[in-house]
């Protein structure tokens, strides 16, 4: 990565600059607005924007939501984020993705959980949570923090929704995805659509491995800053300040 090309800085949210939804912390937020001085900031996420948006803290960056099927961009007079793009992809049924599921709760010994055992998002992205739609948000974040449980299972969630493209997501759960989307498809389009060349782009991620929604650009050309641990983002931020 040459520091002097780039100027435009890409970001996943949870696990990168936030803790699981959770708000940006104070120590991440001084790293953004640093950022913010030299480069053009945007999110490039898993979840829609409006809960993206409200869990930064109304932080005044665009943000792609839901793998690139929802775009907002930031309007700095109106003080607010703006919609420019949604899409919604329907695949199948939701009731052939229920039976599906509930085979997969009965194979994974997971038929015990709180709230609806699968959520239909209006894009028509699916998530697969593995406690439930209404689970206890400590209970998300103590399930799973290293991914080694749902590592296992994923193959098989991924086999079973061949139709989709598949991710470990959050802290406890399987995001289903129509194609072509996912988080590089998200960035390119965006990239072309303000012309950023991909040498003038970094992207900061913590979900790179095998399954993770940052694989596709991990494993891709854009310039790519590892962050582990969400509470470290300032000091990986540094290599660009």
């Amino acid at each position: 990565m040459n520091r002097e090309n780039i100027r435009l800085v890409a970001l996943d949210m949870d696990g990168t600059i936030t803790q699981h939804r959770t708000a940006l912390e104070p120590q991440n937020r001084a790293a953004l607005d640093a950022l913010a001085e030299k480069y053009r900031l945007v999110i490039v996420g898993a979840g829609a924007c409006a809960r993206i948006h409200g869990q930064l803290g109304g932080y005044p960056l665009d943000v792609i939501g839901n793998y690139g099927m929802e775009t907002g961009e930031y309007d700095r007079e109106k003080g607010g984020l703006t919609i420019v793009e949604s899409r919604s992809v329907t695949v199948e049924p939701q009731e052939a993705v229920r039976e599906r599921v509930t085979r997969l709760r009965r194979q994974f010994g997971m038929e015990t959980f709180a709230g609806d055992t699968v959520e239909f998002h209006a894009s028509g992205m699916i998530t697969f949570p593995l406690l439930g739609t209404k689970a206890d948000i400590r209970d998300k974040l103590a399930f799973d923090p290293d991914r080694s449980r749902r590592r296992p299972l994923y193959p098989v969630v991924k086999e079973a929704f061949s139709q989709y493209t598949v991710f470990i997501g959050g802290s406890s759960s399987f995001d289903i995805v129509p194609k072509p989307f996912n988080k590089l498809y998200a960035l390119e389009r965006y990239c072309a659509r303000h012309g950023f060349a991909r040498g003038e782009v970094v992207f900061f991620g913590d979900d790179y491995r095998e399954g993770g929604n940052d694989e596709q650009v991990y494993h891709s050309d854009f310039a790519f800053v590892t962050v582990d641990d969400y509470r470290d983002f300032p000091e990986r931020a540094a290599v660009l300040l």
